[in-house]
């Protein structure tokens, strides 16, 4: 049993997914779409890879504003976890992700990664992020 973490944007879905034992986790993939409102696709994608890895839950960025405001990503991004939770039967936890694409773009930055190729991998690794925090908040709970 694996968890899935997702950072949901405008068209792209970054996708990481842990390791069996629940202690890291590793980027898989961006899935991307023409369109903002074309979800069908990406949906069928995140299916098949939930049965490939034997996902059992869903991490999901909340993409709050920094003063803890909410916005019109964040309504869209409730109506992907509806929409997921209601397509797979799995529970979708929502996860803070502020700060997390900056993480992202520094983490690349470090690895030497030029900026015009950072986009390429931003969501991928934002979506690592999202999920390697979840895993760290519940190891620290279970010790």
């Amino acid at each position: 049993m694996r968890i899935m973490g997702l950072d949901f944007g405008s068209k792209t879905v970054g996708v990481a997914i842990s390791d069996p034992l629940l202690i890291t986790a590793q980027g898989v993939e961006i899935i991307r779409r023409k369109s903002e409102d074309k979800l069908r696709q990406t949906l069928a994608r995140i299916e098949e890879l939930i049965v490939e890895n034997e996902v059992s839950e869903i991490v999901l960025g909340l993409p709050k504003n920094m003063n803890d405001t909410v916005g019109e990503r964040v309504e869209k991004t409730m109506e992907f976890k509806g929409m997921l939770e209601r397509r797979t039967g799995l529970t979708v936890t929502m996860w803070d992700e502020r700060l997390t694409t900056v993480a992202a773009d520094k983490a690349m930055m470090e690895a030497g990664i030029r900026r015009e190729n950072r986009k390429e991998y931003v969501d991928q690794i934002a979506a690592t992020f999202i999920l390697q925090g979840f895993l760290d908040l519940k190891s620290n709970r279970k010790e």
